[in-house]
């Protein structure tokens, strides 16, 4: 297991080594210089192949310029994970790098399998989740979401060894606004409760850095819909739990150019008034990963005239679309899936550019009124 974790001095060693960036790295979680931009882990087939892609893609983001790797116990059947620990091992063994520069980051939540789809699914959950007392059926909701202290602590040490890591810098509940397919609010919200107590917990005993809640429509949708998330009820168990030095820090949720609804949609509840999900983020002290930057592939060509036009001097669609998130006020980290050395490569492109100002930003948001 490697020791320590992300730390002020490392992540800003590892910015002073690519100063030639400029505007990449931002503070973040209490002083870590993190780049603008992260590698996503999500994608691919959980076979030997799409390791080795992956592992080329993680070596050549680390080498050049970015310091967030982002993953999850149940990508591709924990191969996500391991295949990262494998490169870290290997480029801090080489000197290449050191543990304290990289932010690492990951997410338990949903069952998983162990490298592959076993030939009985359901025999296998049965025994190795069920049987084994790690899993209450009444715990579970859509047959593949559990949050309780005692799963969440299986799948942070199960993390933890593919990692290859002592500590993890940051940890997610993966999804939590699962649970409210199958339960109702005021049992959601223990449940978040009971999940906050045990990650503080992990805190404490420096397995986890800080933690946070990674989501899909939770934070996207308004108040009527019923797997909704309001910042400010996660934030009250946070402080009620640990005081105003609590760990929960960080959030992630899917941003970009067809999902913009954190930047545009006033779902939040403020102190005085309501705000949009990045407002509430400021206001909340909490860090903001934008998952989907491209949309799993889907914005990296056919953008319309005006993107372009925002954004001159990229050359690419794609390079485009990040641009974009990583523009975004209120945004410190927009995640790229990457399982190729050379769609890295071409996102690291866009780096050598700074973000967009505010009033390049606008432009997208202004009406053309010649139009």
């Amino acid at each position: 297991m490697l020791k320590n974790r992300a730390t002020a001095e490392g992540t800003l060693a590892y910015a002073r080594r690519h100063a030639g960036l400029p505007g990449n790295f931002r503070p973040m979680l209490g002083g870590l210089s993190v780049s603008s931009v992260g590698i996503g882990t999500y994608l691919g087939e959980p076979d030997q192949e799409t390791d080795q892609a992956y592992a080329q893609a993680i070596r050549t983001a680390l080498l050049g310029g970015i310091n967030l790797i982002d993953t999850a116990v149940n990508y591709r059947f924990q191969r996500g994970e391991r295949t990262i620990g494998k490169v870290l091992g290997e480029l801090i063994a080489a000197g290449q790098l050191r543990r304290e520069e990289v932010v690492v980051a990951t997410k338990g939540g949903y069952v998983t399998f162990d490298g592959a789809m076993p030939p009985n699914p359901r025999a296998w959950f049965e025994e190795k989740f069920v049987r084994s007392g790690l899993v209450e059926p009444d715990d579970l909701v859509e047959g593949s979401h559990c949050m309780t202290p005692r799963y969440l602590g299986a799948m942070l040490e199960m993390s933890r060894a593919n990692l290859g890591l002592d500590t993890i810098d940051i940890y997610y509940v993966h999804n939590p606004e699962t649970q409210l397919a199958g339960v109702e609010r005021p049992q959601f919200l223990e449940r978040m409760r009971r999940a906050f107590e045990f990650l503080e917990q992990q805190v404490a005993g420096s397995k986890i850095g800080v933690y946070g809640t990674a989501t899909w429509n939770g934070y996207r949708l308004g108040p009527d819909e019923r797997q909704y998330l309001q910042m400010e009820e996660l934030v009250k168990i946070a402080l009620e739990i640990a005081g105003r030095n609590h760990h929960f820090r960080v959030i992630q949720l899917p941003f970009n150019l067809a999902m913009p609804e954190a930047l545009t949609v006033a779902n939040q509840q403020l102190p005085d008034r309501r705000g949009t999900a990045l407002r509430a983020a400021v206001g909340f002290g909490i860090a903001v990963c934008a998952s989907a930057s491209l949309l799993q592939g889907r914005l990296t060509r056919g953008l319309p005239p005006i993107v372009s036009q925002a954004f001159e001097g990229l050359t690419t669609d794609a390079q485009r679309a990040l641009q974009f998130v990583r523009s975004a006020p209120g945004i410190n980290v927009a995640l790229v899936g990457m399982k190729s050395a050379e769609h890295v490569r071409e996102i690291l492109r866009t780096l050598d550019h700074p973000p967009a100002s505010i009033g390049t930003f606008s432009k997208l948001f202004t009406p053309n009124k010649s139009a």
